[in-house]
């Protein structure tokens, strides 16, 4: 099964570090990071749990809950999750998913044969809360993931979702976005009364706050 931009994310009601969740029911009303993870115990993902649990204000400050993937038992995740904490110098406490029979992993398309025929590769996912899946990322067993990356595209999205604006290559927050080429200029005047740059008619760019 493989899932694209924009379809919903399959629910799923399973084991985790915090309990039974419903994936739909916990999720409910928050943007979602949802990544997984080839095993407990292993040295890259060691690194990629303490930093999620780090970067937890940044998370939290978006409206976005972390949730992990491993396919271990949930005893095996917490004697891991106090390696992490010792190792990473954090304090690690969103859920990580018990997936010892890879249900979630297939049923997410986490399992790639050609990888490996057991393990969850690194994915990513993100979800809105309308559960729509609005940006995926693989990234090979060996390869940890880019955190500044997974922020800065949760900004793009709430940014382009909450104005009628693109991002341009290497965008950050404050720098300037792209009106829309739907967008009027008489329209770009009300929605856009700070004015704008047009480089050619398809390509104006704006300041937002």
């Amino acid at each position: 099964m493989s899932l694209r931009i924009g379809t919903i994310a399959p629910n799923f009601k399973i084991e985790t570090t915090t309990g039974t969740i419903d994936f739909h029911e916990w999720a409910k009303g928050s943007w979602t990071f949802f990544f997984s993870h080839p095993a407990d115990y292993t040295p890259v993902c060691t690194t990629e749990m303490g930093r999620t649990a780090q970067l937890a204000p940044e998370f939290a400050k978006r409206n976005v809950k972390p949730l992990g993937l491993s396919t271990d038992t949930v005893e095996e995740h917490l004697g891991w999750i106090k390696d992490v904490n010792e190792t990473q110098n954090t304090v690690l406490e969103f859920p990580i998913v018990a997936d010892k029979d890879k249900k979630v992993a297939e049923l997410y398309d986490m399992i790639h044969p050609d990888e490996d025929d057991n393990a969850a590769i690194r994915s990513v996912y993100i979800i809105d809360p309308d559960m729509k899946i609005r940006l995926t990322m693989t990234y090979p067993m060996t390869v940890g993931r880019n955190f500044a990356e997974i922020l800065r595209v949760i900004d793009a999205l709430q940014t382009t979702d909450s104005q009628e604006v693109a991002c341009p290559a290497d965008w950050e927050p404050g720098k300037p976005v792209i009106i829309r080429p739907s967008v009027s200029d008489d329209d770009a005047k009300v929605k856009f009364p700070q004015g704008w740059e047009t480089l050619r008619p398809y390509l104006r760019l704006t300041d937002i706050k």
